[in-house]
């Protein structure tokens, strides 16, 4: 865990899509939660169970080397990743992002913005 000053540090230093090579370091539930990798940032890293593919066993598995590119942070002290390796996202991620996130591909190389506090405009 860092200091909300640190995790505002790390944030303004990301961009939307930057790759970083990451292991795989726990999957705890295969097939309902996703999963946790390093990616040498002083915070982790984590796959969504919605951007892997349906089929666990599809999955890399812990200890696998893979690049992944950054898909979300928040104010919560994690970086969300996406796979960038196809063979690990689910088989219809275009679909997917057009319906759930059809600006991504514009997002791809900006900064990750401070997130919002509730009601601001």
């Amino acid at each position: 865990m860092v200091t909300d000053a640190e995790w505002t540090r790390i944030r303004r230093g990301l961009r939307f899509g930057q790759v970083f090579e990451g292991a795989v370091m726990q999957v705890p539930r295969p097939g309902a939660i996703g999963m946790f990798v390093d990616i040498g940032l002083s915070v982790g890293g984590f796959v969504d169970v919605l951007l892997l593919p349906e089929q666990s066993e599809d999955w890399p598995v812990e200890g696998t080397v893979a690049d992944f590119e950054i898909w979300w942070a928040d104010s919560r002290q994690q970086i969300r990743l996406k796979p960038a390796d196809s063979r690990y996202l689910r088989s219809d991620f275009t679909d997917f992002v057009e319906r759930v996130r059809p600006h991504w591909p514009a997002e791809v190389g900006q900064p990750i913005r401070a997130p919002r506090a509730p009601g601001a405009r």
